[in-house]
């Protein structure tokens, strides 16, 4: 038979023993740790930093919620020409010839003209000149909608500190008397409650409007650039004021920092499509000759198990002792 050594731990213990208390030391840990947790929570945890609303918005800059209403009536926001799944007015992302946002569909149609402004507004009663504006817009072609909104945009990119207040007149219809009446409402905090998804009636927590409007704005693209949350800040990387956040994700976000992905367009489709590739790639990483045999090659395993490997010298076999076959 094979000669093997005695195992340490199968032996009687014979040296001296003391009572050991195991309830006290787990109540005695316990609350070591937590109150180790709560001061390094209070020393080191992220600020709490507080919410970020459209009447803060509104408040806080009223010329650029006009002009991102503006947009929203006109056309060119970025939630109105993004295509699916909230409408059809973008081609969406592509990986290579698949249109993966097409290929979804639009799954949560979003008109971005009626649902941030028109809609909103159409709740207003007691105010004469806001209704016959809104009859004066409702009655008029989309392409006539469109154009008082556009050169009303043109004119507040022209006035001075693009203060709505400071524009030139012109023909711009009902849409300063429109968007005047929804900066009132988002100052009062009414507009929040309104566009939260009218279909979830009890809890309220559909967010998807709001968020997609304040995005159309320049005001959380400034929050997020000063809090360092921008995609050319790894912002995924990052919790609010530049805290360390999600390190696990620096191989993602690392792709947003060159080219071509840093200026395309169609990056998170592309994006996506490698960390999908690389993702597969360690999973099979078994199966893949050659990079499989890698730890053969670079044994560092013997390294991290050198108490294995030393013990396993002592077992060799001698000369006059031949292992059984």
């Amino acid at each position: 038979m094979r000669s093997r050594a005695a195992d340490p731990a199968a032996s009687p213990w014979r040296g001296p023993t003391r009572p050991y208390d195991l309830v006290k030391e787990v109540v005695v840990a316990l609350v070591v740790v937590s109150l180790l947790v709560a001061l390094l929570a209070a020393i080191f945890s992220s600020p709490d930093e507080r919410g970020v609303t459209i009447q803060r918005w509104a408040r806080a800059d009223a010329a650029d919620f006009v002009t991102t209403a503006t947009t929203e009536l006109d056309g060119t926001s970025t939630s109105s020409s993004y295509g699916p799944p909230y409408n059809h007015n973008g081609p969406g992302q592509k990986l290579g010839p698949i249109g993966l946002q097409k290929l979804a569909g639009v799954r949560f149609p979003i008109d971005s003209a009626h649902d941030f402004v028109v809609g909103p507004l159409q709740t207003v009663t007691g105010d004469p000149a806001l209704t016959a504006a809104l009859a004066r817009y409702n009655a008029a072609s989309p392409s006539q909608r469109q154009q008082w909104a556009s050169n009303y945009d043109e004119a507040i990119q022209k006035a001075p500190g693009q203060e709505p207040a400071k524009v030139a007149s012109g023909d711009y219809g009902p849409v300063p008397i429109m968007t005047d009446r929804l900066l009132r409402l988002a100052q009062s905090g009414a507009l929040d409650t309104q566009l939260v998804d009218p279909r979830s009636d009890f809890y309220q927590t559909d967010y998807t409007r709001p968020l997609l409007f304040l995005a159309d704005s320049t005001y959380l693209a400034n929050l997020a650039d000063a809090q360092h949350l921008s995609g050319n800040q790894w912002g995924m990387t990052n919790e609010t004021g530049s805290y360390p956040g999600q390190a696990w994700l620096w191989l993602y976000t690392f792709w947003y920092q060159v080219s071509p992905f840093s200026h395309s367009g169609n990056a998170d489709a592309l994006i996506w499509g490698i960390m999908a590739v690389l993702s597969l790639a360690l999973v099979l990483v078994p199966f893949i000759p050659g990079v499989r045999s890698i730890p053969k090659v670079v044994p560092v395993y013997r390294l991290i198990w050198r108490d294995y490997y030393r013990h396993e010298r002592h077992l060799a076999p001698t000369p006059n002792h031949q292992p059984d076959p």
